[in-house]
């Protein structure tokens, strides 16, 4: 016979079990997780090249024109595949892309390391670029569909937090992968392999909705669904697939578009030339500029998380969209510029360093960013929007590692590429202040 005591114990198991099945799961929040390893990873692999550059250009013997050509290489076929790629992503859905870019990159940075030339390097960037394009958009596609409109502040920057957590861990991966194998060329191929396998982990994870993914209850189902349905209802017409010419004739998406333009100015800037900076003005080694290179980007990623919280933390107590993102963005934008003229006027290199961290913490709240495709555009559009803001980004991509080598190439000086990375700092803060963040943009 069964006890009170017993039965009393057995029921609130019970209770306890039934709790769990009701409250929502966080898959969400595991896949964003996922998505901040892979982007990690992509920026790992677009900046093996800046960080073994002393290395290459001497391997291969090249200039620093030439030298800032292979650096804008990989952002020319990236910027010509975003809209593309955004509506690939619109039409075959994220999960497809985003693994098949991971995969793609993956085997394009393994080759990179048979390059015996100035043309064979271009060549391999070239792909690199190409296959990489869709991983941001797809991003940017997931944080719609996935995401409640309250919770796409963290969502946005666990995405592009990668950005920064990758350009910080590949300093130190692939100086010390140098260090290990003796070679920059056999670091190439191991980091390859390590993204192939990623990118298949990333296909067995990744669902296009939340309905698709075995790990979502119906409670995290039904929460997500309930917050989409207030936010149409809210907003004006439908969200329907349009493509991207009704967004034309809007200032906020020239905005937008701009502000990821500037905000790309400075970060590429740093990312390609940083390391060959600090080697030449600063005397650094390579393990110095791994380690260097740590904690400066180390630091964006910091202030990337601490961004998305400030943003979703102070909409949750009842401020206004455009409130919360246009102080952020314009405090962010200050100490950006404040900190790029204070490394131009302070010789020293620790000082150098810590600056560039403080640069790096602020600029990274940009990574808000990635909100603004499912904001502006609706989830049916969020992928062609994403392409279309960082097409616009990526044209900084290839313009800014090919000014910066003419730059320093005839000046032979940093200053005053320091000094273009204080203008591109300049058109993110004013495009950020103009962009009206508070409705969905009709295309009725």
């Amino acid at each position: 016979m069964t006890s009170p005591t017993a039965s009393a114990s057995q029921s609130a198991g019970r209770r306890t079990r039934k709790d769990r099945k009701d409250r929502p799961t966080k898959v969400r929040w595991k896949m964003f997780v996922l998505l901040l390893g892979v982007v990690a990873l992509n920026y790992i692999d677009r900046g093996s090249v800046s960080v073994a550059l002393p290395l290459i250009t001497e391997d291969l013997g090249l200039s620093k024109e030439t030298t800032g050509i292979v650096l804008s290489a990989f952002f020319w076929s990236y910027a010509l595949m975003q809209i593309p790629g955004g509506w690939l992503i619109d039409r075959f859905g994220p999960r497809l892309m985003a693994s098949g870019a991971c995969v793609g990159w993956g085997v394009a940075q393994g080759v990179t390391a048979a390059a015996t030339g100035v043309g064979s390097l271009l060549g391999y960037r070239l792909l690199l670029g190409a296959v990489e394009a869709p991983v941001m958009p797809a991003g940017g596609k997931l944080n719609a569909q996935w995401l409640p409109r309250k919770e796409r502040g963290r969502g946005a920057v666990l995405l592009d937090g990668g950005a920064p957590l990758g350009a910080a861990l590949g300093g130190i991966i692939i100086s010390s992968l140098i260090a290990w194998t003796g070679s920059w060329r056999t670091s190439f191929v191991i980091a390859g392999v390590a993204t192939v396998v990623v990118g298949l982990l990333a296909y067995w994870y990744i669902r296009d909705d939340p309905r698709r993914h075995p790990g979502v209850n119906e409670a995290e189902a039904a929460y997500i669904e309930r917050a989409h349905a207030e936010e149409d209802a809210e907003a004006e017409g439908s969200d329907e697939r349009t493509g991207l010419r009704p967004y034309l004739k809007y200032r906020s998406f020239w905005a937008m578009c701009l502000g990821w333009m500037g905000f790309n100015g400075v970060f590429y800037g740093l990312l390609t030339w940083g390391p060959l900076y600090l080697s030449e003005t600063k005397g650094f080694d390579i393990k110095t500029i791994g380690w260097s290179t740590l904690v400066i980007f180390g630091a964006g990623f910091v202030g990337e998380l601490i961004g998305g919280w400030l943003a979703d933390r102070w909409r949750s107590r009842g401020a206004g969209a455009n409130k919360v993102m246009r102080t952020l963005m314009g405090v962010a934008g200050a100490a950006v510029v404040a900190g790029l003229l204070g490394v131009v006027l302070v010789p020293d290199a620790l000082t150098a360093v810590l600056l560039l961290s403080a640069v790096l913490f602020f600029l990274r709240w940009a990574g808000l960013y990635w909100s603004l495709p499912s904001l502006l555009g609706g989830r049916a559009n969020a992928g062609v929007m994403g392409g279309a803001m960082n097409f616009a980004g990526n044209i900084a991509g290839i313009v800014t590692p090919i000014a910066v080598g003419f730059i320093v190439g005839g000046t032979g000086s940093y200053t005053w590429a320091l000094l273009y990375f204080v203008g591109a700092g300049v058109l993110f803060t004013a495009s950020s202040l103009v962009l009206d963040y508070s409705r969905r943009l009709s295309v009725r």
